[in-house]
C-alpha cells in the first residue's frame, strides 16, 4: 500500500526554522524523484522543491537560499529544512513523487506568525 506521511510542521515566528519529514512506503523510494509542495488558503498547490534520485535539488524562486531538501533512501524519508521563514510561507506542506504522483498524504501545517 502506497503511503506518504508528512510531519514536523508547527507554529514558528518569522525568521525561525522548521524541519519537515516525509515518510514513504509501498514503492521503491530510492528510484523516484521526490518533491515538496505547499498550499496556502485560497491558493493552488505549488511546487516548492524537488530532489532527484541522484540527489540533485531544485527550488522555487520564492524559497531558494532558505529551504534545503534532502533524502535518506535507507529510511525511505525525504526532508525539507526551512530557515528564515516568512509569513508568506504559511501553508499546508505535502510531499509526493515528482513524476507519477501517488495518493496525497494529509500534509503538515506550517504557520509563520508573530
Amino acid at each position: 500500500q502506497v503511503q506518504l506521511v508528512e510531519s514536523g510542521g508547527g507554529l514558528v515566528q518569522p525568521g525561525g526554522s522548521l524541519r519537515l519529514s516525509c515518510a514513504a512506503s509501498g514503492f521503491t523510494f530510492s528510484s523516484y524523484a521526490m518533491s515538496w509542495y505547499r498550499q496556502a488558503p485560497g491558493k493552488e498547490r505549488e511546487l516548492v522543491a524537488t530532489i532527484l534520485n541522484t540527489g540533485i535539488t531544485t527550488y522555487a524562486d520564492s524559497v531558494q537560499g532558505r529551504f534545503t531538501m534532502s533524502r535518506d533512501n535507507a529510511k525511505n524519508t525525504a526532508y525539507l529544512q526551512m530557515n528564515s521563514l516568512k509569513p508568506e510561507d504559511t501553508a499546508v506542506y505535502y510531499c509526493n513523487r515528482r513524476w507519477g504522483p501517488v495518493v496525497w498524504g494529509q500534509g503538515t501545517q506550517v504557520t509563520v506568525s508573530s
